[in-house]
């Protein structure tokens, strides 16, 4: 999908041509970014390789799990380890965390149960300076949890019981909030279950007519792996900007070099975004752009939690008018601060700081 602004208009040209227009009478977007995601409070446990293979959990992918496996896994890795960190999470929710934090105004859309950690979510988000629904729902049932277990060589390796978000579905999207902002962010976790994608698709369709542009990112390499055809559905009319890390492009694409994965990947989007790791980030554009803008190598302790800070980030940049190198070296910056710590939240202070350092460069 192609989006420009010319004057009060603005224009859609999609993949087939056809070619819509929407009036903008001088639209004043109350929110720079609406995300949409999993609600997700985040058990974090330092863990060693052997006590994955003991407990037969695939290393390095997010696996989703029933509530009896949760129950035995939490109280394994408790006896065993013991927590090492509680906070708000969701792929969606720590980038739109971060983008408020930066200085953006945000809105998240999700769905908690109206239990403790249902309201620590709630709180969290609140304390994040992110707007919600979530006081306008009531909903019975368990507030999902992701489990993080971190081992020594800096990778996470997540088991989420999705609980009460499984059932997220068009009824927890704020339409309204929705059409007030100049971004839809989706996280790619939501094509796991057909209510949650239809969910996505009906943002789509009201953002579509909005004028409202659209992120999504693949989120994990399991999605592009299991669930392909839902993220291909999310995409089959493309979007503006779509974010990766390498693995999961060359899943997706089929490609054999990420440069072939990038031609495949820019049939589905205006601007593709691909974290390299220690080689940074590229940034490709449909109209033949081209960047790929290095990193500072640090030493990493946790990496959960880096492609929804880099995403953020990049968000951010991109809301405030940077350039694409601009908005990924403050992307990079922040995905290199946050693997030096536990857990997949700065500070505000920290990423005010950043910013600071990155405008002043």
């Amino acid at each position: 999908m192609r989006q420009t602004l010319t004057g009060k208009k603005n224009f859609y040209e999609v993949k087939d041509r056809s070619t819509y227009l929407i009036e903008n009478e001088e639209k004043i977007m109350k929110y720079d970014v609406y995300g949409m995601g999993n609600a997700l409070v985040d058990k974090e446990f330092e863990v060693n390789d052997a006590f994955l293979d003991e407990q037969a959990i695939e290393k390095g992918l997010m696996t989703l799990i029933d509530e009896d496996k949760r129950h035995a896994l939490l109280a394994s890795l408790q006896q065993a380890y013991g927590l090492k960190k509680r906070t708000g999470g969701g792929s969606a929710a720590n980038t739109i965390v971060s983008i408020s934090q930066f200085g953006a105004k945000t809105f998240y859309a999700c769905k908690v149960a109206n239990d403790e950690l249902g309201q620590f979510y709630q709180q969290d988000l609140v304390a994040a300076g992110v707007d919600n629904g979530l006081g306008r729902l009531n909903a019975e049932g368990v507030t999902g949890q992701c489990l993080v277990m971190v081992t020594p060589d800096t990778e996470r390796t997540m088991n989420s019981f999705l609980g009460i978000t499984s059932d997220f579905s068009a009824a927890e999207v704020h339409m309204d909030e929705l059409r007030e902002a100049q971004y839809l962010y989706v996280e790619g976790y939501l094509v796991t279950s057909d209510v949650s994608r239809n969910a996505v698709l009906e943002a789509r369709k009201v953002a579509r007519e909005a004028g409202v542009k659209m992120a999504y990112t693949f989120s994990d390499p399991s999605m592009v792996t299991y669930f392909k055809d839902g993220v291909d559905e999310v995409l089959s009319e493309g979007v503006d900007v779509l974010f990766c890390n390498e693995e999961e492009a060359m899943i997706y694409s089929g490609a054999d070099s990420i440069d072939a994965a990038v031609e495949v990947l820019l049939q589905k989007t205006e601007k593709l975004v691909v974290t390299l790791g220690r080689a940074g980030a590229l940034v490709a554009n449909a109209n033949g752009s081209r960047i790929q803008v290095p990193t500072q190598v640090v030493e990493a302790v946790d990496t959960n939690g880096a492609g929804d800070m880099f995403a953020g980030a990049f968000m951010y940049g991109l809301v405030k008018g940077m350039s694409d190198e601009q908005a990924a070296l403050l992307a990079n910056r922040a995905a290199g601060e946050i693997v030096q710590v536990f857990g997949a939240r700065l500070e505000r202070e920290v990423q005010q700081r950043i910013l600071t350092e990155v405008l002043a460069a």
